[in-house]
């Protein structure tokens, strides 16, 4: 495998980092945390079903299961508009009419 220098010079600095901040050198502050949303519990407190989700977010049933059994995690637009959910969940049924 060939590996061009910048991807490895990245990552050696990753592995760097978390080293340090295992260590206690470096203050878990600099670290960027992302949360990721609870696909299930969203989707029970909208009281809909994955085919519901699905469509409201133009993808297949399968995908919503994916999310909620944690194989996969909702990226981009997705994970912020289920974060957002998660706050303010009447706006679903604003999100969902939109086609």
């Amino acid at each position: 495998m060939i590996m061009n220098d910048s991807i490895f010079d990245d990552l050696y600095t990753s592995l760097k980092q978390a080293e340090s901040i295992a260590k206690g050198e470096l203050s878990p502050a600099n670290v960027i945390r992302i949360e990721v949303a609870d696909v299930k519990a969203i989707r029970k407190k909208l009281d809909v079903s994955q085919k519901e989700m699905a469509i409201a977010f133009s993808v297949s049933v399968d995908t919503v299961k994916s999310w909620e059994q944690k194989r996969r995690n909702p990226t981009g637009l997705a994970s912020k508009v289920l974060c957002l959910l998660d706050k303010e969940p009447e706006l679903f049924s604003k999100f969902a009419t939109v086609q």
